[in-house]
């Protein structure tokens, strides 16, 4: 059973809201926010062929963008009024190739620290409605306090 958090804010899931808007690579990527959680993120990117490598698969580099993303956004709904969140290190497992009809991400935060936040995301492809994993992450963010 995923664990259960308490935001450290009432007002968390605007603030997160409010940052996902101020992404210019979401927009530009045509990014989703599906849900929000505290400690939870699904994001959604459907397929465009712009998007892929030479196999017509969708490239690593989105599917590494879309992970980063959500998991991000699931480390933030935890984090304090005022805070911003930077990725500071991950690792990604690509599992099989991303081809379908949308990229779906969902990230849970494993440890929330005041600092550092641990996140775990799964990719997965839809394709004619059957879901298949496709990439696995694990991510550090900071907490980044304004001066």
């Amino acid at each position: 059973m995923p664990a259960t958090f308490e935001p450290r804010t009432h007002d968390w899931k605007a603030r997160c809201l409010a940052s996902f808007e101020q992404q210019p690579i979401c927009r530009t990527l045509g990014i989703e926010m599906a849900a929000m959680e505290p400690g939870f993120c699904e994001m959604r990117l459907p397929f465009r062929a712009d998007l892929t490598q030479q196999h017509g698969f969708f490239h690593a580099g989105m599917v590494s963008t879309l992970a980063d993303n959500a998991g991000g956004y699931a480390a933030l709904s935890l984090m304090p009024a005022g805070a911003e969140v930077l990725a500071v290190e991950f690792k990604i497992n690509l599992m099989s190739p991303a081809k379908g009809d949308v990229m779906i991400a969902r990230a849970r935060v494993v440890k929330p620290g005041r600092t550092l936040v641990i996140t775990q995301v799964e990719v997965s492809m839809l394709d004619g409605g059957v879901e298949k994993d496709c990439a696995l992450m694990q991510q550090t963010t900071f907490c980044v306090m304004p001066k």
